[in-house]
């Protein structure tokens, strides 16, 4: 298998690049292409690495797709039902939602995706008592193969429903999302540069990091003992005010300037990297402040790079890790990005990777300069040992020999796959790979 490397999840030359601004568009344009056994494939922000929207047929943009159809009634607690345009893009939606006195329970650190393609590739924040996007869907509405526009949720097509929420596009072509909120709620943030070896030490206890705080995720960086580590507890109003100023300086000028400067001088001068490392995992300091929660949950992400994702069980953790650090050391590769740990609650999604176990994700980085390959195969093998299972929209090698022992369902995701598209309207060579034929 090839690696291959897509900045943007667009095809080169699609036949057709389509805008529609409605269902009955989106319906129309599918039903022609079907009609001429043209593919379809759409499209959100492109954030994925792999090539899961690529197509040579019709290319649909849902951007014009994008905005609240319905915000229904709050419960005792504070949450409830909204329904969005799938092409409405993540900040904007928080926007709105703040606007309303709402949030998202969890979100991951980018706000840049569109909540169509961040349900369908599985994107996911940290937490280990929360779900991912797709958790978060009750309904979805979207225009299938044969063209024609289908509510489906838990109760209504729960079948469909299991494959449109977390299944690449293939069961058709999503444009509306119903999705569950709560309350709005602030953020108290604390990140700091901790010792590795004390971070790992008590990870999973029930006084632990991941289990006596509402958020964790660390960034360890090779060749060195350190892990920045961000922990997020949610609260009520009030407290410590986010610094605009101090945000600017951590997030923009070291976290995405810095790390390009760093990361370009080893991609030319490999020598450096384990000081430009252990320089790097010092330079952001502790810091604690309090935000609305979408505030906290992102960040501004700059820098060119290529990713590989892997969950696995919480318990491996650490002997990744220590293998990681292992491999590191033995071949000398020269990689001057750090590796990121998040976690997540366990669901019943088909296709999910938190599928039926509590989850934590290991994610490598390699800068956009230097070769990923080896380093990239070197983890995914371990992550074999493992029961490793790829994020959806990040770089692997698997195919659908090798994904069907790692998921329950998979074999019920196929079933449902060829029942409502057998000609494979919405099909790619991505999800040709991965589902087959």
């Amino acid at each position: 298998m090839v690696w291959r490397n897509w900045a943007r999840t667009a095809s080169a030359d699609p036949e057709l690049v389509a805008r529609p601004v409605d269902d009955a568009e989106v319906a129309a344009l599918v039903r022609w292409a079907a009609a001429r056994g043209t593919r379809v494939r759409a499209v959100g922000a492109g954030h994925s690495f792999t090539d899961c929207a690529a197509t040579d047929g019709v290319l649909l943009s849902l951007d014009a797709i994008d905005r609240i159809e319905h915000v229904g009634p709050a419960t005792p607690g504070g949450s409830c039902e909204v329904r969005v345009g799938a092409g409405i893009r993540l900040g904007r939606l928080c926007a709105e939602l703040a606007a309303r006195g709402l949030a998202l329970e969890n979100m991951g650190d980018i706000d840049q995706q569109s909540i169509a393609g961040a349900i369908s590739t599985g994107t996911h924040g940290t937490g280990a008592a929360f779900g991912g996007f797709a958790a978060q869907v009750r309904a979805l509405r979207l225009v299938t193969a044969d063209g024609e526009i289908v509510e489906t949720s838990a109760t209504q097509h729960p079948d469909l429903f299991e494959l449109a929420r977390l299944g690449l596009g293939t069961a058709g072509v999503i444009t509306a999302v119903t999705l569950s909120t709560v309350r709005a709620f602030e953020l108290e943030a604390y990140e700091a540069p901790l010792p590795l070896g004390d971070v790992l030490e008590s990870l999973l206890d029930d006084d632990g990091l991941v289990r006596s705080h509402d958020h964790v995720e660390f960034y360890w960086w090779p060749h060195t003992d350190l892990a920045h580590t961000k922990i997020n507890d949610r609260r009520s109003a009030g407290g410590h005010r986010l610094n605009r100023a101090r945000r600017l300086v951590d997030d923009e000028l070291l976290a995405n300037g810095g790390l390009t400067l760093t990361t370009e001088l080893c991609s030319m001068l490999g020598a450096l990297t384990p000081v430009v490392n252990n320089v790097a995992a010092r330079a952001l300091t502790e810091r604690r402040y309090r935000a609305p929660s979408h505030e906290v949950f992102t960040s501004p992400r700059r820098v060119r790079f290529r990713e590989m994702e892997y969950a696995i069980p919480p318990t491996s953790v650490v002997p990744v890790l220590a293998e990681i650090d292992t491999w590191l050391r033995r071949t000398g590769e020269n990689v001057p990005f750090p590796i990121e740990v998040r976690f997540a609650a366990a669901d019943d999604i088909w296709l999910s990777t938190a599928h039926r176990r509590e989850t934590a994700y290991v994610a490598v980085h390699q800068a956009r300069r230097l070769p990923f390959a080896r380093y990239f195969r070197a983890v995914e093998a371990m992550m074999a040992e493992h029961q490793g299972r790829p994020h959806w929209g990040k770089l692997h090698r698997l195919g659908a020999d090798d994904l069907r022992d790692r998921y329950p369902r998979f074999g019920d995701a196929l079933r449902v796959r060829d029942a409502v598209d057998p000609g494979r309207v919405f099909a790619n060579a991505y999800t040709t790979r991965v589902f087959g034929p």
